[in-house]
């Protein structure tokens, strides 16, 4: 495996320009290392595109950002083909084949659009003019999307929602992390300060150590037992799907790589489920009228799921 710094160092970097924000970091970094794709779903303002930035910079990932609007269309995203003087077809690439691609606000722009940029999330390549084209490797999207019912927003479908790997959510600093927010503005741009401190060679060497990290038998009894437990609550119209089960089975991998351990512990499992789960989950009207939210049944799940003990 790499060394410990390697991971340690990219997350102090992106430290110095994302305040108190730790927790939210090391979700961002686990899941990159996942191969998975991150939903942050916050108000504007919170430093959303500068994570995804100093990301791009600590990683020496090429980094390309587009502003999802009503009148973004697919081609603006995949690319097209136009017709050359020597008539032939010409391929201009589209602004998703970069290593970090930035959806910012995908929640107000049509379905057509969200569906072209899903489809490269899921397959990893696009196809134009029946021409397929892998995307640059390491390949990671962090789309942004404003709260449901902010002004021109629309809620993505289930089917949407289950290609990201994680949803996170930043929310305001503290009242002490505002003030080092204030002071880092007036010593000078802060993405300007941090440097980078690995490669995009590193980042896919690091996927690929992430995929031999080791899982127990009976700690993949007890991810299919919380993921069986979603399917069968009462409160719980849609449960988690076998994307969703495999993609919590790579972050908790992750997670332990991020942790300097090759083998998963139940903590790793626990620490990530709602991470992973709660944005997969559709919850029925007696849940709402009961005031209960996918967090308040995801931590009943944990508790009523007793994990292993090894």
């Amino acid at each position: 495996m790499l060394k410990e710094n390697t991971v340690t160092a990219i997350a102090q970097e992106v430290q110095k320009v994302i305040k108190g924000k730790e927790d939210v970091i090391e979700s961002v970094l686990t899941a990159i290392l996942a191969k998975g794709h991150i939903l942050i779903e916050d108000i504007p303002g919170v430093g959303k595109t500068t994570l995804a930035l100093a990301f791009s910079k600590v990683m020496d990932l090429e980094y390309k950002r587009m502003q999802f609007t009503p009148d973004v269309l697919p081609t603006d995203v995949v690319g097209f083909s136009v017709l050359t003087r020597e008539n032939t077809f010409e391929y201009k690439p589209g602004a998703v084949l970069c290593n970090l691609f930035l959806a910012d606000e995908i929640n107000r722009t049509s379905s057509k659009t969200q569906s072209a940029l899903l489809e490269v999330m899921e397959e990893g390549s696009v196809t134009v003019d029946g021409v397929t084209r892998r995307v640059p490797d390491p390949f990671v999207v962090i789309a942004t999307q404003n709260p449901v019912g902010s002004v021109g927003t629309q809620m993505l479908p289930e089917s949407q929602l289950d290609r990201f790997m994680v949803r996170l959510t930043m929310g305001y600093p503290d009242i002490t992390q505002e003030i080092d927010i204030l002071k880092g503005k007036q010593a000078g741009e802060p993405l300007k300060q941090i440097r980078q401190v690995a490669t995009r060679e590193e980042i896919v060497r690091m996927q690929q150590e992430v995929a031999q990290v080791y899982i127990h038998d009976v700690l993949y009894a007890y991810i299919a037992a919380l993921v069986a437990a979603t399917r069968k609550h009462p409160l719980i119209t849609l449960g988690v799907s076998p994307r969703g089960s495999i993609a919590l089975t790579n972050m908790v991998k992750a997670r332990a790589y991020v942790h300097n351990r090759d083998y998963v512990i139940p903590e790793d499992i626990t620490e990530v489920f709602y991470s992973v789960v709660g944005h997969r989950l559709v919850l029925n009207p007696k849940a709402r009228v009961n005031h209960m939210t996918a967090k308040d049944l995801t931590d009943q799940i944990l508790s009523q799921v007793a994990p292993p003990k090894l």
